[in-house]
């Protein structure tokens, strides 16, 4: 995750928890988490508890995602992968089969 993942969450937080009407007290006590935590995600701030996390992002009706990137520099770190095509995604058809 690079280095704009911090404020990218934080405004996505923000701007869920605005949505819904909640403040940050009331967002602390429904994800059962501190206020001072909620603070901490809203700000960016880079260390945070992952399992305190998760339960904020699931009361926002909200996911945190780990995917593989397709970028060139991480297929450059792996190599071709049988199967798959130079953009990532699954071959159809023939061509798939080694």
């Amino acid at each position: 995750m690079g280095n704009a993942f911090p404020g990218e969450l934080a405004a996505e937080a923000r701007a869920r928890r605005g949505s819904l009407r909640l403040s940050q007290r009331e967002l602390a006590e429904l994800a059962g988490v501190s206020e001072r935590f909620v603070r901490f995600v809203e700000q960016g701030k880079r260390t945070v508890q992952l399992d305190s996390l998760l339960a904020l992002l699931d009361t926002l009706g909200l996911e945190l995602r780990v995917q593989t990137r397709t970028s060139a520099a991480a297929r450059a770190l792996t190599g071709p992968v049988a199967g798959l095509r130079a953009d990532g995604e699954l071959r159809d058809g023939p061509e798939a089969r080694p």
